[in-house]
């Protein structure tokens, strides 16, 4: 349920909603068609991955795959990017107000990238929807969602930091056919190849999609054959009915009141002294609760700007982290989670306001909400969290004259929470990719990676020490224009319950050198020539209770590890100089006897 408004109005709502009749579906029936939509979402995932000609989706895994009702209401999806969970639904309501259900065939495939006329972040995130029928009967949709390589913005790759609407951010396409009953429409692709630095990659890719959901539509299809449409589409509103339930059934425990969640963003690209607030009340009534981030930034003009579809996934995924991991990913949440936002706001924009680096506005709308829910559920509490990162490099080799633009996705460093240090170099929350391996790099683009590593003192200290951020160092081999993504630079990544702040991040080219530069957290085309080495270090997680509490012992451990210097042990965590160096060359001495010397 959404409510947009910019003043408060009467909550909660009326009571629940009474359950729809419907056929009876038994327990086995209903656990059966539960695992086979867990199963069928998964290998839709392995094979977008498998297929992929771009290292976006094939290394960094940006993608996600789902099934959806012909309501368009989520079903199952294979979370790899929990904002996804609200960027699917969206998808289809576009594609449903632009095509009838009658004018859709089996063997059709329609493509989307247009945030304000589907559920597309951003303009990189192509959506491809298939439906899939059972005899003459449209029973629902399979669709994935990957980013693309190069869609023809004002800078390769898409992303640019100062874009200033989203026209500059990328080819727009509203939901359109993109195969008629098996049959490629090839406007549509010359289309695509004419507007991408990358069209190979960009088709093939997308053909990947396609395939995708093919193999989803197939593995739905041999399930209603098995069961019968009715028993189907009964035990997909089951499934509902038992996510929903789940959730309000620990909405119940936990204590009604307000409670409020505050994040900020370094800038919106344009201003860049000027943070961005991002602001959460969290009213919680008995089985209730209501995301209100009306109190949030107005919109911004830079490309930080983020449609309430994936906002509200934001909360789903809040919500699953603290009721029970292994939720199922369903609309069952949607009925839960409601939300209210400002119009022409950060988190509700007016079109054609730039979207192109929402990502990070996603980042701290996850850190605003547990924030709250941490309020309201202590024991659940988590300290903030380094957001990551993102890189496009456009190459242009010398010798051949080829044309490369290379795309990666960096981790950073989890806020630690009252039972466990954070965890480091991880994308972390809601944007869950992977780190592209360094021999993928360096063997397909015109870069040599001098260091990949943790960078020590970047975890916030605490009595649970804060994950830490990542240090990632390329030469340059080729001319180069380079685009980046990051946030913390400005305002670190907080603690929690007496916890110190993790790390900020930064971006340097040529550093450790006289002509060293500092760059802004996101810049747009910045130029790099053969020889030149950039480096981009994101920020560490907070810590989690006071650091004076830590057990000697692990801290210790940290410094051999190399996780945290011997003198910020001391500085931090109150350790005496002289018993540290002692335990450390102790165990280090340990630790080079053979195995059978040991104690």
């Amino acid at each position: 349920m959404t409510i947009t408004a910019t003043s408060s109005s009467t909550w909660p709502p009326p009571p629940e909603r009474a359950a729809d009749a419907r056929p009876a579906v038994d327990p086995v029936t209903l656990q059966v068609v539960a695992a086979s939509v867990s199963g069928i979402v998964r290998e839709m995932q392995n094979s977008l991955f498998r297929t992929g000609f771009s290292t976006i989706i094939r290394e960094s895994h940006d993608a996600s795959c789902a099934l959806l009702d012909v309501q368009g209401r989520l079903v199952g999806q294979h979370v790899v990017l929990p904002g996804h969970m609200g960027a699917f639904p969206a998808c289809i309501e576009g594609l449903l107000a632009a095509y009838r259900p009658d004018e859709m065939a089996e063997g059709d495939a329609y493509i989307m990238n247009h945030p304000y006329l589907g559920g597309s972040a951003h303009s990189p995130d192509m959506a491809v929807v298939t439906p899939i029928f059972a005899g003459d009967a449209l029973v629902g949709f399979c669709a994935n969602m990957a980013h693309k390589s190069d869609l023809g913005a004002m800078v390769p790759g898409g992303g640019a930091g100062q874009a200033r609407e989203v026209f500059q951010e990328g080819t727009l396409i509203p939901p359109v056919r993109y195969l008629h009953r098996g049959a490629v429409d090839p406007a549509v692709e010359t289309i695509l190849a004419a507007n991408s630095r990358t069209p190979e990659l960009v088709l093939g890719d997308l053909r990947g999609q396609v395939g995708a959901n093919r193999l989803g539509e197939q593995r739905v299809a041999a399930l209603v054959a098995r069961y019968g449409r009715a028993t189907v589409l009964a035990a997909f509103e089951g499934l509902f009915d038992k996510t929903e339930a789940r959730v309000r059934e620990c909405l119940r425990r936990w204590p009604d009141g307000d409670y409020d969640g505050e994040s900020y963003l370094d800038h919106d690209g344009i201003t860049l002294d000027e943070p961005v607030p991002i602001r959460v009340t969290v009213r919680k009534r008995g089985a209730r609760i209501l995301f209100d981030f009306s109190a949030s930034a107005a919109q911004r003009p830079g490309p930080v700007n983020i449609r309430p579809p994936l906002v509200r996934a934001c909360c789903y995924y809040a919500l699953v982290a603290m009721v029970d991991p292994r939720l199922p990913n369903n609309y069952g949440l949607a009925r839960v989670v409601e939300t209210r936002f400002a119009e022409r706001s950060l988190l509700n924009p007016a079109f054609p306001a730039p979207v192109g680096v929402y990502s990070y506005t996603l980042s701290q709308a996850t850190e605003a909400v547990l924030q709250a829910l941490g309020r309201l559920a202590p024991d659940y509490h988590i300290a903030m969290s380094g957001p990551g990162g993102a890189l496009t490099m456009a190459h242009q080799e010398v010798r051949t004259g080829r044309a490369y633009v290379q795309y990666e996705l960096f981790g950073s460093g989890m806020g630690a929470t009252a039972r466990r240090d954070g965890a480091s170099g991880v994308h972390n929350h809601a944007q869950n990719c992977a780190i592209t391996p360094v021999e993928i790099v360096e063997s397909e683009f015109p870069v040599r990676l001098r260091r990949f590593e943790l960078r020590r003192d970047s975890g916030g200290p605490g009595r649970q020490r804060g994950g830490l951020g990542i240090c990632r160092e390329y030469e340059i081999l080729a001319p180069t224009r380079c685009s980046f993504r990051g946030d913390k630079h400005v305002v670190e990544p907080l603690g929690a319950a007496g916890g110190h702040a993790g790390a900020r991040g930064a971006h340097w080219v040529n550093p450790d050198t006289p002509a060293a530069v500092q760059l802004a957290s996101r810049r747009g085309d910045y130029p790099l020539a053969p020889g030149d080495v950039i480096r981009f270090d994101t920020a560490g997680g907070g810590g989690y209770g006071p650091p004076g509490e830590r057990d000697p012992a692990r801290v210790v451990a940290d410094v051999l590890d190399g996780y945290v210097s011997p003198e910020r042990a001391v500085a931090d965590y109150g350790l005496d100089a002289a018993a540290l160096a002692v335990a450390v060359a102790g165990r280090g001495e340990r630790e080079r006897q053979p195995d059978g010397q040991r104690d």
